[in-house]
């Protein structure tokens, strides 16, 4: 089976290939995002989609969302595909939860998407911040619905446990890669660690809400990955009960990340979610600039595959 990071005819520039046609960023006044950026300043909060310079971050903000990134912009872990700072992260800020919820009912949303730093320093991995931000948005907000991704807590169980008890709509964890790649792309990470942090999950909250409790998880392409190793990954997935499916194009963020190795084009997103949606999965979202929480509402509601 050949590497996925084989070159197919693209232009090379410093060994790396060139940006292809079919990814575009969006183009909006920079005076649209104003509002949005003001709010979430004036309420000392973070989000992911400017911390890790997520490519979709103008289409989110004038669509009015984003994706919380809670405590704090530092993070325990240096990944080799994020931007986000790596390094000794301040104490918790006791008011984020309240002041998430806050935010929410300003954006007035309907579905609201959690995310976090990896906060190895604390005990549980900061599973009882997200409870909380959990519990404090249906105080405030009721019948909104928040979809969270988290990480891998060290493998804790007890701390995923407690984030499933605090209800959120959608539980998702990214394994973001084939396991042959975390040496490089998730050096504190392990593929195994993350698939028993989504069985579990999936378990728990089946158990507690019924066959209505989904769990997701996405993958970065052109790292480096062979098919072969992809489509193992997602049966693994499958395996351990995961309902939706995000593949979407790695975007190097910086020239500190990882480069790309290739660009994967739009019609092998096609096929490749034809093959995972026929090795389970109740929902594929897949496109080269498809990301983990882009159009979350949208998708935690699809069954079948989607392509952007």
């Amino acid at each position: 089976m050949a590497r996925f990071s084989k070159r197919v005819g693209r232009e090379v520039l410093e060994g790396h290939p060139r940006l292809p046609e079919w990814i575009a960023k969006e183009r909006v006044k920079l005076g649209d995002l104003n509002g949005m950026k003001k709010g979430l300043r004036d309420s000392h909060l973070h989000t992911v989609c400017e911390e890790a310079r997520c490519p979709n971050r103008t289409h989110c903000f004038t669509q009015g969302t984003a994706t919380f990134l809670l405590m704090g912009e530092v993070c325990t872990r240096a990944c080799g595909f994020c931007s986000i700072q790596s390094g000794r992260p301040r104490a918790l800020d006791p008011r984020e939860p309240g002041e998430t919820a806050e935010r929410v009912a300003a954006l007035n949303l309907r579905f609201a998407v959690l995310t976090s730093v990896n906060r190895d320093d604390l005990p549980d991995g900061g599973a009882a911040h997200f409870a909380d931000t959990i519990l404090a948005i249906r105080h405030r907000n009721p019948g909104v619905a928040v979809e969270v991704l988290v990480p891998d807590f060290m493998g804790d169980l007890e701390a995923v446990a407690r984030v499933v008890a605090a209800g959120p709509a959608v539980f998702n964890h990214n394994t973001e890669t084939v396991p042959s790649l975390y040496a490089e792309v998730r050096p504190a990470g392990r593929f195994e660690r993350s698939l028993r942090v989504l069985a579990h999950a999936k378990q728990l909250g089946t158990a507690l809400y019924g066959p209505g409790f989904r769990t997701k998880s996405g993958l970065m392409l052109g790292l480096g990955e062979t098919e072969a190793e992809l489509l193992a990954t997602l049966e693994a997935l499958v395996g351990a009960g995961v309902d939706i499916l995000t593949l979407g194009q790695y975007l190097r963020p910086t020239r500190h990340q990882l480069p790309v190795r290739r660009y994967v084009p739009p019609e092998e997103f096609a096929a490749l979610g034809a093959k995972a949606k026929a090795l389970g999965f109740g929902t594929v979202y897949a496109g080269p600039l498809v990301r983990s929480s882009f159009n979350a509402h949208e998708v935690a509601g699809l069954e079948g595959v989607s392509i952007a």
